[in-house]
């Protein structure tokens, strides 16, 4: 049997993302361009994309890296949501204002 060094054992609980170890750090494995690909597929896609999102970005499974992209997007989409309830209302005051000046 090889000794390891110094190296912390690897828990069989941990999620596969996480279990590659060098020295101290965990590397996490490359995510693919197919993967890539068809995580903007599935992000493209109304309403499936915030539950998506929501799995990766939260998931115990999910690599580290598409995790924190999720988290980033979601980020974004809060961004947006708040631009667009913020137009949204001066839009709709500024049209009841003018309807109701009339």
């Amino acid at each position: 049997m090889e000794e390891t060094g110094n190296v912390p054992p690897m828990s069989p609980s941990q999620p596969p993302a996480q279990r590659m170890v060098t020295g101290q750090q965990f590397v996490s494995p490359t995510v693919s361009i197919g993967d890539w690909f068809l995580s903007l597929l599935v992000t493209s896609i109304p309403i499936v994309n915030i539950i998506v999102l929501l799995v990766w970005a939260f998931g115990s499974t999910t690599n580290p890296n598409k995790s924190n992209w999720a988290k980033a997007m979601l980020i974004w989409v809060l961004i947006g949501v708040v631009i667009a309830v913020v137009a949204f209302i001066v839009i709709g005051s500024a049209l009841f204002s003018a309807m109701s000046s009339e």
